[in-house]
Protein backbone atom coordinates (compact mmCIF):
# COMPACT_ATOMS: atom_id res chain seq x y z
CA UNK A 1 0.00 0.00 0.00
CA UNK A 2 2.74 2.22 -0.26
CA UNK A 3 2.94 5.18 2.34
CA UNK A 4 -0.60 4.69 3.17
CA UNK A 5 -1.37 2.68 6.18
CA UNK A 6 -4.22 -0.09 6.88
CA UNK A 7 -6.43 2.60 8.41
CA UNK A 8 -6.48 4.60 5.45
CA UNK A 9 -8.13 2.35 3.49
CA UNK A 10 -11.72 1.51 3.39
CA UNK A 11 -13.42 -1.65 3.48
CA UNK A 12 -16.37 -3.03 1.12
CA UNK A 13 -18.94 -1.41 3.96
CA UNK A 14 -17.60 1.90 3.09
CA UNK A 15 -18.62 1.70 0.00
CA UNK A 16 -22.02 2.23 1.02
CA UNK A 17 -21.34 5.25 2.71
CA UNK A 18 -19.50 6.47 -0.91
CA UNK A 19 -22.75 5.21 -2.88
CA UNK A 20 -25.04 7.35 0.03
CA UNK A 21 -22.45 10.46 -0.69
CA UNK A 22 -23.32 10.62 -4.08
CA UNK A 23 -27.24 9.85 -3.99
CA UNK A 24 -26.78 12.28 -1.10
CA UNK A 25 -25.29 15.21 -3.82
CA UNK A 26 -27.72 14.39 -6.31
CA UNK A 27 -30.78 14.66 -3.55
CA UNK A 28 -29.36 18.65 -3.59
CA UNK A 29 -29.79 19.26 -6.89
CA UNK A 30 -32.67 21.62 -8.07
CA UNK A 31 -33.27 19.09 -10.67
CA UNK A 32 -32.74 15.68 -8.73
CA UNK A 33 -33.38 12.88 -10.80
CA UNK A 34 -34.65 11.39 -7.59
CA UNK A 35 -34.96 12.55 -3.58
CA UNK A 36 -33.06 10.80 -1.33
CA UNK A 37 -33.81 12.91 1.80
CA UNK A 38 -31.76 10.48 4.34
CA UNK A 39 -28.92 9.89 2.31
CA UNK A 40 -26.71 12.89 3.36
CA UNK A 41 -26.93 11.09 6.87
CA UNK A 42 -26.61 7.79 5.77
CA UNK A 43 -23.23 8.62 4.35
CA UNK A 44 -21.41 10.48 7.32
CA UNK A 45 -17.87 11.69 6.70
CA UNK A 46 -16.82 8.20 5.45
CA UNK A 47 -18.34 8.64 2.30
CA UNK A 48 -17.44 12.58 2.07
CA UNK A 49 -14.05 11.32 2.39
CA UNK A 50 -13.70 8.44 -0.04
CA UNK A 51 -15.05 11.15 -2.58
CA UNK A 52 -12.40 13.63 -1.57
CA UNK A 53 -9.55 10.92 -1.67
CA UNK A 54 -10.98 9.95 -5.19
CA UNK A 55 -8.55 11.14 -8.40
CA UNK A 56 -10.83 13.19 -10.25
CA UNK A 57 -11.88 11.29 -13.02
CA UNK A 58 -13.38 8.92 -10.37
CA UNK A 59 -14.98 11.71 -7.81
CA UNK A 60 -18.35 12.08 -10.24
CA UNK A 61 -21.39 9.92 -9.01
CA UNK A 62 -22.46 9.17 -12.40
CA UNK A 63 -22.26 5.48 -12.44
CA UNK A 64 -24.70 5.31 -8.84
CA UNK A 65 -26.86 7.75 -10.07
CA UNK A 66 -27.75 6.18 -13.08
CA UNK A 67 -27.57 2.80 -11.30
CA UNK A 68 -30.26 3.90 -9.10
CA UNK A 69 -32.84 5.32 -11.62
CA UNK A 70 -32.60 2.16 -13.69
CA UNK A 71 -33.21 -0.34 -10.23
CA UNK A 72 -36.18 2.32 -9.49
CA UNK A 73 -37.40 1.51 -12.40
CA UNK A 74 -37.19 -2.42 -12.36
CA UNK A 75 -38.53 -2.30 -8.60
CA UNK A 76 -41.36 -0.52 -9.93
CA UNK A 77 -41.54 -3.19 -13.05
CA UNK A 78 -41.82 -6.25 -10.82
CA UNK A 79 -44.51 -4.20 -8.38
CA UNK A 80 -46.67 -3.33 -11.64
CA UNK A 81 -46.09 -6.96 -12.14
CA UNK A 82 -47.42 -8.93 -9.24
CA UNK A 83 -44.17 -8.81 -6.89
CA UNK A 84 -44.87 -10.41 -3.77
CA UNK A 85 -41.93 -9.78 -1.63
CA UNK A 86 -38.34 -8.20 -1.86
CA UNK A 87 -35.15 -8.97 -1.31
CA UNK A 88 -32.19 -6.58 -0.92
CA UNK A 89 -28.84 -8.77 -0.58
CA UNK A 90 -26.09 -7.16 1.09
CA UNK A 91 -28.65 -3.95 1.48
CA UNK A 92 -25.75 -1.39 2.49
CA UNK A 93 -27.32 1.90 3.24
CA UNK A 94 -30.24 1.57 0.54
CA UNK A 95 -33.16 3.81 1.37
CA UNK A 96 -35.42 2.65 -1.10
CA UNK A 97 -38.82 1.49 1.43
CA UNK A 98 -38.55 5.07 1.97
CA UNK A 99 -38.99 6.98 -0.76
CA UNK A 100 -40.54 5.24 -3.84
CA UNK A 101 -44.09 4.62 -3.35
CA UNK A 102 -44.48 0.50 -2.49
CA UNK A 103 -47.69 -0.81 -1.59
CA UNK A 104 -47.98 -0.96 2.22
CA UNK A 105 -48.32 -4.56 2.55
CA UNK A 106 -45.10 -5.29 0.18
CA UNK A 107 -42.85 -6.98 2.30
CA UNK A 108 -39.52 -6.18 1.96
CA UNK A 109 -36.46 -7.51 3.62
CA UNK A 110 -32.82 -6.14 3.81
CA UNK A 111 -30.13 -8.01 4.21
CA UNK A 112 -26.60 -7.62 5.60
CA UNK A 113 -23.80 -8.49 8.06
CA UNK A 114 -24.60 -7.48 11.69
CA UNK A 115 -22.50 -4.56 11.71
CA UNK A 116 -24.18 -2.57 8.60
CA UNK A 117 -27.46 -3.78 10.06
CA UNK A 118 -26.88 -2.13 13.69
CA UNK A 119 -25.57 1.18 12.43
CA UNK A 120 -28.67 1.70 10.02
CA UNK A 121 -30.84 0.82 12.61
CA UNK A 122 -29.70 3.31 14.68
CA UNK A 123 -29.62 6.38 12.27
CA UNK A 124 -33.02 5.82 11.05
CA UNK A 125 -34.55 5.15 14.08
CA UNK A 126 -37.49 7.20 14.31
CA UNK A 127 -38.27 7.21 10.65
CA UNK A 128 -40.94 5.22 8.67
CA UNK A 129 -40.72 3.13 5.79
CA UNK A 130 -43.10 3.08 3.00
CA UNK A 131 -44.11 -1.03 2.99
CA UNK A 132 -43.46 -3.85 5.27
CA UNK A 133 -39.46 -3.31 5.95
CA UNK A 134 -37.61 -6.08 8.17
CA UNK A 135 -33.93 -6.15 8.56
CA UNK A 136 -31.99 -9.58 8.89
CA UNK A 137 -28.60 -10.12 9.72
CA UNK A 138 -26.57 -13.08 8.18
CA UNK A 139 -23.27 -12.92 6.35
CA UNK A 140 -24.31 -13.60 3.01
CA UNK A 141 -21.02 -15.21 1.80
CA UNK A 142 -21.94 -18.51 4.22
CA UNK A 143 -23.10 -20.87 2.33
CA UNK A 144 -25.35 -22.17 4.74
CA UNK A 145 -26.44 -19.15 6.82
CA UNK A 146 -27.53 -17.84 2.75
CA UNK A 147 -29.49 -20.47 2.10
CA UNK A 148 -31.31 -20.73 5.33
CA UNK A 149 -32.06 -17.14 4.81
CA UNK A 150 -33.40 -17.35 1.42
CA UNK A 151 -35.48 -20.46 2.79
CA UNK A 152 -37.30 -18.81 5.41
CA UNK A 153 -37.84 -15.31 3.43
CA UNK A 154 -39.09 -16.92 0.50
CA UNK A 155 -41.59 -19.19 1.79
CA UNK A 156 -45.29 -19.00 0.98
CA UNK A 157 -43.96 -16.30 -1.65
CA UNK A 158 -44.67 -16.80 -5.82
CA UNK A 159 -43.80 -13.73 -6.89
CA UNK A 160 -40.04 -12.29 -5.02
CA UNK A 161 -37.64 -10.14 -6.25
CA UNK A 162 -33.93 -10.45 -5.35
CA UNK A 163 -31.47 -7.14 -5.70
CA UNK A 164 -28.05 -7.16 -4.99
CA UNK A 165 -26.65 -3.60 -5.99
CA UNK A 166 -23.05 -2.95 -5.60
CA UNK A 167 -22.31 -6.36 -4.26
CA UNK A 168 -21.12 -8.98 -7.27
CA UNK A 169 -18.23 -7.48 -8.30
CA UNK A 170 -16.82 -7.70 -5.19
CA UNK A 171 -17.19 -11.46 -4.97
CA UNK A 172 -15.51 -14.06 -6.70
CA UNK A 173 -16.83 -16.09 -9.74
CA UNK A 174 -17.33 -19.53 -7.90
CA UNK A 175 -19.45 -17.39 -4.94
CA UNK A 176 -21.47 -15.70 -7.73
CA UNK A 177 -22.15 -19.20 -9.40
CA UNK A 178 -23.57 -20.86 -5.81
CA UNK A 179 -25.46 -17.45 -5.41
CA UNK A 180 -27.21 -17.77 -8.81
CA UNK A 181 -28.08 -21.76 -7.99
CA UNK A 182 -29.60 -20.44 -4.84
CA UNK A 183 -31.74 -18.05 -6.44
CA UNK A 184 -33.23 -20.70 -9.20
CA UNK A 185 -33.88 -22.60 -6.09
CA UNK A 186 -36.28 -20.62 -3.93
CA UNK A 187 -38.79 -19.09 -6.30
CA UNK A 188 -36.73 -15.70 -6.88
CA UNK A 189 -38.57 -14.30 -10.48
CA UNK A 190 -36.53 -11.37 -10.93
CA UNK A 191 -32.72 -10.43 -10.55
CA UNK A 192 -31.56 -7.12 -10.33
CA UNK A 193 -27.84 -6.36 -10.15
CA UNK A 194 -25.51 -4.00 -11.04
CA UNK A 195 -22.45 -5.35 -13.61
CA UNK A 196 -19.31 -3.62 -14.90
CA UNK A 197 -16.62 -5.30 -17.60
CA UNK A 198 -13.23 -6.36 -16.77
CA UNK A 199 -11.59 -2.83 -18.17
CA UNK A 200 -13.60 -1.36 -15.67
CA UNK A 201 -12.83 -3.54 -12.51
CA UNK A 202 -9.38 -2.71 -13.88
CA UNK A 203 -8.97 0.95 -14.02
CA UNK A 204 -11.16 1.05 -11.14
CA UNK A 205 -8.79 -0.80 -8.70
CA UNK A 206 -5.81 1.17 -10.22
CA UNK A 207 -7.01 4.17 -9.83
CA UNK A 208 -8.38 3.43 -6.29
CA UNK A 209 -6.13 0.64 -5.51
CA UNK A 210 -4.88 2.96 -2.19
CA UNK A 211 -8.55 4.38 -0.81
CA UNK A 212 -10.24 0.86 -1.49
CA UNK A 213 -7.44 -1.87 -1.14
CA UNK A 214 -9.65 -4.04 1.56
CA UNK A 215 -12.46 -3.57 -0.93
CA UNK A 216 -10.90 -5.35 -3.86
CA UNK A 217 -13.31 -5.71 -6.68
CA UNK A 218 -13.55 -9.38 -8.73
CA UNK A 219 -15.95 -10.99 -10.59
CA UNK A 220 -16.26 -8.92 -14.30
CA UNK A 221 -16.99 -11.40 -16.43
CA UNK A 222 -15.74 -10.92 -20.41
CA UNK A 223 -19.00 -12.76 -21.62
CA UNK A 224 -21.26 -9.94 -19.23
CA UNK A 225 -25.04 -11.40 -19.02
CA UNK A 226 -24.17 -14.14 -21.09
CA UNK A 227 -22.37 -15.34 -18.44
CA UNK A 228 -26.21 -15.66 -16.54
CA UNK A 229 -27.82 -16.86 -19.43
CA UNK A 230 -25.54 -20.02 -19.15
CA UNK A 231 -26.64 -20.50 -15.78
CA UNK A 232 -30.15 -20.98 -16.83
CA UNK A 233 -31.27 -17.49 -16.50
CA UNK A 234 -33.48 -15.28 -18.61
CA UNK A 235 -32.04 -11.49 -19.56
CA UNK A 236 -35.25 -9.40 -19.24
CA UNK A 237 -33.01 -5.87 -19.45
CA UNK A 238 -30.36 -4.47 -19.60
CA UNK A 239 -29.33 -0.53 -18.71
CA UNK A 240 -26.45 0.89 -20.08
CA UNK A 241 -25.17 2.85 -17.26
CA UNK A 242 -23.41 5.38 -19.78
CA UNK A 243 -26.27 5.68 -21.96
CA UNK A 244 -28.69 6.17 -18.92
CA UNK A 245 -26.19 9.25 -17.99
CA UNK A 246 -26.26 10.60 -20.72
CA UNK A 247 -30.52 10.84 -21.32
CA UNK A 248 -30.08 11.87 -17.69
CA UNK A 249 -27.76 14.63 -18.45
CA UNK A 250 -25.40 13.55 -15.98
CA UNK A 251 -22.49 12.70 -17.77
CA UNK A 252 -19.42 14.36 -17.48
CA UNK A 253 -17.20 16.02 -20.41
CA UNK A 254 -16.18 14.84 -22.40
CA UNK A 255 -18.04 11.41 -22.47
CA UNK A 256 -21.03 13.34 -23.29
CA UNK A 257 -19.85 14.39 -26.42
CA UNK A 258 -19.07 11.22 -27.15
CA UNK A 259 -22.43 9.69 -26.32
CA UNK A 260 -23.48 11.90 -29.07
CA UNK A 261 -21.25 10.35 -31.71
CA UNK A 262 -22.92 7.60 -34.22
CA UNK A 263 -20.38 4.97 -32.40
CA UNK A 264 -21.24 1.65 -31.63
CA UNK A 265 -21.98 0.68 -28.09
CA UNK A 266 -20.51 -2.07 -26.19
CA UNK A 267 -22.31 -5.51 -26.54
CA UNK A 268 -22.94 -6.64 -22.89
CA UNK A 269 -22.76 -10.20 -24.32
CA UNK A 270 -19.48 -9.61 -25.72
CA UNK A 271 -17.56 -6.93 -23.81
CA UNK A 272 -13.85 -8.02 -24.45
CA UNK A 273 -11.74 -4.30 -23.79
CA UNK A 274 -14.77 -2.35 -23.76
CA UNK A 275 -14.86 -0.45 -20.67
CA UNK A 276 -19.20 -0.71 -19.40
CA UNK A 277 -21.17 -0.88 -17.05
CA UNK A 278 -25.17 -1.16 -16.33
CA UNK A 279 -27.67 -2.56 -14.71
CA UNK A 280 -29.69 -6.24 -15.61
CA UNK A 281 -32.53 -7.76 -14.70
CA UNK A 282 -32.83 -11.47 -15.05
CA UNK A 283 -36.08 -13.58 -14.65
CA UNK A 284 -36.83 -17.32 -14.40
Amino acid sequence: MGAESKADTYTVSDTANWVAYHRAVESARPDAVFKDPLAERLAGQTGKDIVGRAPKPLKSGWPVIARTVAIDDMVRMAVAEGCDCVLNLAAGLDTRPYRLELPAALPWIEADLPGMIAAKERLLAGETPRCALQRIAVDLADAGARAAFLERATTGRRRVLVISEGLLMYLDEPTVRALSDDLKRYNISWWVFDAISPAVRDLFMKEMAAILARAPMHFAPENGVAFFEGLGWRVREVRSAAQDAYRLRRLPWPMNLVMMLPLPQPNPRRLGTARWGGVVCLER
